[in-house]
């Protein structure tokens, strides 16, 4: 008498790892400070994915974690706990040395304050020439380098230049240039044109998108100029420290012939399943701390502690 042997259940289908693909992936991201006997928690499970290639802005309130975010991908600041990973690079787990090495060679950081990003009493030739010099890039290579890259941001005329001798706006675009000397993947600008004119924001932002262009280098920029957040095709909010809201924007053609910008926001859902709901959406619904929560054919509806379910 034979038998058919049992057909054991199968395992459900492992989940693709989160931001498997990205360049730039945060996973309940956390920073948290001790001032004193405060703790601050400046960074509270944040969830961020950049692909390669994109240009990003990061807005949100003073204090809601966007400038922590940028010095933690910067390799300034070390995260408390959570996943945080750029290219190759596990930033949670780094030796003084790879940490080092990243920096120099992985991502290019930008401060909003021009006079932290240059040094007085070099030229804008020896100051893009620094961060090579600190790799040992041979000298060749260091000096074709810094011709393409005086060329291409258009400032070959202030080569010979110190600061002192530079507008705010060339001070910036040297700035960038010393900041992709390494030949980063990713450029990181805090507040780019924070000290900035209109007009001499407009040129600068300009050249942070030609630099993403041409060059292919992922940009992300915290700003809190609309302006600037406004040009981006995708622009992430930061509350409390986390990631509350998405604006992704894209260009249609009308019926006329003409073309516009689409822009539509996203609640962005976290990786344990929460959703910041905008404040004005909460006040219009008077909803506070419960709520209920009522699942359509094609939505979830969310409403008042005690509203009818009609």
């Amino acid at each position: 008498m034979s038998s058919t042997p049992l057909a054991l259940p199968q395992p459900p289908p492992k989940a693709p790892e989160f931001g498997r693909d990205a360049l730039i992936v945060c996973e309940s991201l956390v920073r948290i400070y001790q001032s004193g006997s405060v703790e601050v928690q400046a960074l509270q499970g944040l969830d961020l994915v950049v692909d390669g290639g994109e240009m990003v802005a990061v807005v949100g309130a003073s204090g809601s974690g966007k400038s922590t975010l940028l010095s933690i991908l910067a390799g300034v600041d070390a995260p408390t706990a959570g996943r945080v990973r750029v290219d190759r690079w596990d930033l949670l787990n780094m030796s003084r040395a790879d940490r080092v090495r990243y920096r120099r060679h992985t991502v290019g950081f930008v401060r909003q304050q021009t006079s932290a990003n240059l040094v007085p009493y070099l030229t804008a030739r020896q100051m893009i020439d620094l961060p090579m010099t600190a790799a040992r890039t041979p000298a060749r290579e260091r000096r074709a380098r810094t011709a393409a890259l005086l060329d291409t941001l258009g400032i070959a005329d202030l080569a010979e230049r110190r600061p002192a001798q530079m507008s705010g706006g060339q001070q910036m675009r040297v700035a960038i240039a010393a900041a992709l000397a390494n030949e980063p993947r990713v450029l990181l600008a805090d507040e780019p044109t924070g000290e900035l004119d209109s007009a001499t924001s407009a040129a600068v932002f300009g050249l942070l998108r030609e630099v993403n262009r041409r060059l292919g280098v992922t940009v992300v920029i915290v700003t809190h100029d609309p302006a600037v957040s406004g040009q981006v095709e995708r622009t992430v909010a930061i509350r409390d420290g986390r990631t509350s809201s998405e604006v992704l924007r894209r260009t249609a053609t009308g019926d006329d012939g003409g073309e516009r910008v689409i822009a539509e926001e996203y609640a962005v859902m976290d990786r344990a399943g929460r959703v910041q709901v905008p404040r004005d959406y909460r006040e219009a619904l008077a909803l506070t701390r419960r709520v209920r929560l009522v699942l359509e054919a094609d939505h979830v509806a969310i409403r008042p502690d005690g509203g009818e379910a009609g």
